[in-house]
């Protein structure tokens, strides 16, 4: 068998690294796509930032949009979020986009093409996640008008509560963006707060 020349040679590796640059376009494409949502659009937000709102009304239960990333290990999970959290001690920015899908998986959605990271959250939520099988999808919990901003509980930990102030407004707003579970005990740290510091007040 004859060998292959220079030239060849050089146009095989072209071919392939063109094919493979093609097979990255369209992963890239399907992933926008499924992105976005013809129910939804994105602009400025009275909460935070930017917001996700409703582009026409939707009623209750509706699947909103699909929440989508990369799909990471706990480990690198974890190791993402530490790093996340030193950004946030130099630059205030505490913005978190990694959801978890199961106990070995979880899904980092802090990707351009994830509208669906940019939804708020609220202490009174429209919308909640749902898992679907290795899939994350954002539904309705009631009917909502066009032009209301979508909200869903982020359900963080107590642990870091001072990192995460919530700024939703809500009548019955928390002050922190906390899971509703954990409500009972954020109160108890607050009030402890506001007793140590008012006779801290007294002493001074």
């Amino acid at each position: 068998m004859p060998k292959k020349d220079k030239k060849e040679k050089k146009n095989e590796k072209r071919y392939d690294h063109l094919k493979k640059m093609a097979r990255i376009t369209r992963i890239m494409k399907e992933m926008y796509e499924r992105g976005q949502s013809k129910l939804c659009d994105v602009r400025n937000s009275d909460i935070h930032g930017r917001g996700v709102y409703a582009a026409t009304d939707i009623s209750n239960e509706t699947q909103i949009i699909e929440y989508i990333g990369e799909y990471v290990d706990k480990d690198e999970s974890e190791k993402r979020a530490w790093d996340q959290a030193a950004v946030a001690e130099k630059t205030g920015d505490a913005a978190v986009y990694i959801f978890t899908l199961d106990e070995k998986w979880d899904i980092d959605g802090d990707v351009p093409w994830n509208d669906a990271r940019l939804i708020n959250h609220s202490c009174e939520p429209n919308c909640e996640a749902w898992i679907e099988g290795d899939q994350i999808f954002i539904y309705s919990l009631r009917d909502i008008k066009e032009g209301e901003e979508l909200t869903f509980d982020y359900g963080f930990d107590i642990e870091c509560y001072v990192d995460h102030p919530c700024l939703c407004g809500r009548p019955s707003c928390v002050g922190y963006i906390v899971s509703r579970e954990q409500w009972p005990e954020l109160k108890e740290k607050l009030e402890a707060k506001d007793g140590s510091e008012s006779a801290l007040e007294l002493q001074e």
